[in-house]
């Protein structure tokens, strides 16, 4: 029962960060805490619809920066 319970450590998937944008990194939508999330690369991003979670997992570099700030985040 401990090597099982040890296993399962050992291979669960590390939680992904919390959503911080406040614009949708596909659309540029407004977005809240209670819109819908996508996780890449270990963030996760709020969307401002559902058809912008596909486009974000298809194509994050389009949308994202190497460090995972969204392309279209103020500086």
């Amino acid at each position: 029962m401990l090597n099982l319970l040890l296993t399962l450590a050992m291979t669960a998937t590390p939680q992904a960060k919390p959503a911080t944008n406040a614009k949708c990194p596909v659309l540029g939508g407004k977005v809240t805490e209670k819109s819908k999330t996508v996780a890449v690369r270990g963030q996760e991003y709020r969307l401002c619809c559902a058809g912008c979670d596909t486009t974000l997992l298809k194509n994050p570099d389009k949308y994202l920066e190497k460090d995972g700030t969204p392309k279209n985040a103020k500086k």
